[in-house]
């Protein structure tokens, strides 16, 4: 069924204009421990660690608007260890543990495997600090910006690794690690971000907001990720850190073109808005959350469902610009149509009289 929405919605979607692929994970609270999936885990719509559900999704999207191409639900360690529990509520046998990240690694390439319109991928830092994750998307060739924590570490201006000894006489293998000792260490974004002049910085805008266009202060600077001191290629380390904030707001890292004009690179960056929007119109508008069962098929046909409508909905958004345009228009009468009493016997009732008095008295039963 998400085949066949992605089908029909993404060709009306899509044109000429920049294409994003959404991952994000949602919580779904749910009260008991028998509906399948539910665990005590991070919630982000309650906001703590809370007994909920969550499902991972990717979503494609475009400056007039999102559909999701994949949508599937997460199994803790507590259900996939379990057996008796999973049989019990209908997981398929071939169904086991998987991080979020994996989920969605599988998702973008079923996308990719379908064939669809390919885009930036964007993420935030749950999964863009697997640096496996975003080599895996290197290696399909896709061009990511995803967020990453302010503890993680990186190779930037003098903090570089130990310079690689020269291999003498062609015996032994050449080292396949950058080293490190006590004077050459890695620095952490949020310590890259502190250390940065004030001419690194600029006010960039990238939409408009509801009373307001939205704004920020942003840098970028070249940067090879420190994670276990495999020789990487630079990539970009971009920094959201407003004027009157004490800290940082967001880091991310993205191998997008390195002569990439700052408006194009931030419009991207922030795209990853749009999906919280989609989940506030799925869950309050279309009962994404609303869903009563406990087994796994149950709780996919009523997400698909709900998607399906997301889909008809953002198909009639994209018909027209006009306010009411997604109103149903009435259809035409069929020629061979023909009302109740309008048949030949009927009585012909030649005027209406506006002042015929109601029959008094009662009817027979």
């Amino acid at each position: 069924m998400l085949s066949a929405v992605a089908g029909t919605v993404l060709p009306k979607l899509v044109g000429d204009e920049p294409v994003n692929w959404i991952v994000d994970d949602t919580g779904l609270p749910k009260k008991g421990n028998h509906s399948v999936g539910v665990t005590h885990q991070s919630c982000g719509q309650t906001g703590k660690q809370d007994n909920c559900r969550v499902a991972v999704s990717l979503s494609i999207a475009t400056s007039q608007g999102s559909v999701p191409v994949g949508f599937q639900l997460y199994l803790p360690r507590e259900w996939t260890d379990d057996a008796a529990r999973c049989r019990k509520a209908g997981v398929p046998e071939e169904v086991g543990f998987a991080t979020k990240p994996a989920l969605a690694l599988r998702q973008i390439e079923s996308a990719l495997q379908a064939g669809y319109p390919r885009g930036t991928v964007l993420a935030d830092a749950a999964y863009g600090d697997e640096t496996a994750w975003r080599e895996k998307l290197a290696e399909h060739g896709l061009m990511y910006a995803v967020g990453v924590r302010p503890g993680t570490t990186v190779w930037w201006g003098k903090y570089q690794p130990l310079a690689k000894p020269k291999h003498k006489g062609g015996r032994g293998r050449p080292r396949r690690h950058v080293q490190r000792d006590d004077d050459h260490q890695p620095i952490s974004v949020a310590a890259v971000a502190r250390s940065l002049p004030a001419r690194n910085w600029r006010t960039v805008t990238w939409r408009e907001g509801v009373s307001e266009p939205l704004s920020s202060r942003f840098a970028r600077v070249r940067v090879r990720a420190a994670h276990r001191d495999q020789p990487r290629n630079e990539e970009w380390l971009i920094i959201e850190w407003a004027r009157d904030a004490d800290e940082p707001a967001h880091y991310w890292f993205s191998n997008l073109p390195q002569n990439m004009v700052w408006q194009k690179m931030i419009n991207t960056v922030m795209g990853r808005w749009r999906i919280e929007r989609d989940y506030q119109e799925l869950k309050q508008e279309l009962g994404l959350g609303h869903f009563e069962g406990r087994n796994w098929r149950g709780f996919h046909h009523h997400a698909s469902l709900c998607i399906a409508a997301y889909g008809f909905l953002m198909l009639e958004r994209l018909s027209g610009g006009k306010k009411n345009s997604a109103r149903f228009k009435t259809p035409a009468v069929p020629t061979a149509f023909r009302p109740r009493g309008a048949g030949p016997d009927a009585a012909p009732r030649t005027h209406v009289h506006r002042d015929l008095p109601l029959p008094t008295g009662t009817y027979h039963r």
